[in-house]
């Protein structure tokens, strides 16, 4: 059984930073792309960031990610992260890991069979 669980979220301040944690177990990590979704109150769950398998050299961002956000993968720790910087109120979610079903990645939530429980981050102005 596939089970993830995202740590890191919490407050920050408007230009601040923080960084996500996403512990996979169960499954073989470094054979799936891997994504982070996030959901703000009342709006759908989006795609923010995701990355391929093994050695995930190829990255996909969200235009609102891009340039602040860094996802990356540890294949030995079976970990995925996401650096988030330059933090803005409108990031203010909740963010989601997700394994895809394929090796490649897909911005769609369709796309990926499990998904982590979630983890808070709220930014303030």
């Amino acid at each position: 059984q596939v089970q993830l669980v995202e740590s890191g979220g919490g407050l920050a301040q408007a230009g601040g930073s923080l960084r996500l944690s996403c512990a996979a177990s169960g499954g073989t990590f470094s054979s799936y792309a891997m994504g982070w979704f996030r959901q703000a109150p009342e709006k759908e769950r989006e795609f923010v960031a995701g990355i391929n398998w093994r050695s995930g050299s190829s990255t996909n961002y969200a235009d609102s990610a891009k340039g602040r956000f860094t996802i990356s993968r540890d294949n030995v720790k079976n970990t995925l992260y996401l650096q988030m910087n330059s933090l803005k109120p409108e990031d203010t979610a909740v963010y989601y890991c997700a394994r895809a079903r394929f090796t490649w990645v897909d911005t769609h939530t369709r796309a990926y069979d499990y998904w982590g429980q979630g983890t808070q981050v709220t930014v303030s102005s």
